[in-house]
């Protein structure tokens, strides 16, 4: 698959306002909700699209009530970073795993019997 690298890019703006951060928040967010069956079917993920949208969306419920907006903009950069490289196929499988792998993992062995039991050192 070919990928261009200007085709997700987005120009660095700074916010003058809050109301204008929060619009492009929520163009953001709409861009990566759209784009949740694609990043399903190009990384060949094992579950179902609205578990990807459930992350999407706790990954931007972490920043909710950040109130600086100079913050809300690198953030808002980063946003956009994370979302050209996912949709150009630019990051691993294990990179997009990685937000998932917390909530689906067993938990570790914590105590010297479990460990010996699970065949850990």
């Amino acid at each position: 698959m070919t990928t261009t690298p200007a085709a997700y890019a987005a120009k660095v703006v700074s916010s003058s306002s809050f109301s204008e951060a929060r619009s492009r928040v929520l163009s953001l967010y709409r861009d990566w909700q759209r784009a949740a069956p694609k990043i399903v079917q190009s990384y060949l993920l094992d579950f179902p699209v609205a578990t990807a949208r459930a992350k999407i969306r706790e990954e931007f419920e972490k920043n909710r009530y950040v109130s600086d907006l100079k913050v809300i903009d690198v953030l808002i950069f980063k946003g956009h970073a994370e979302y050209q490289e996912t949709l150009n196929s630019w990051k691993m499988d294990t990179h997009i795993m990685r937000y998932f792998s917390k909530e689906e993992s067993p938990p570790k062995p914590e105590g010297f019997l479990e460990k010996f039991y699970e065949g850990r050192d």
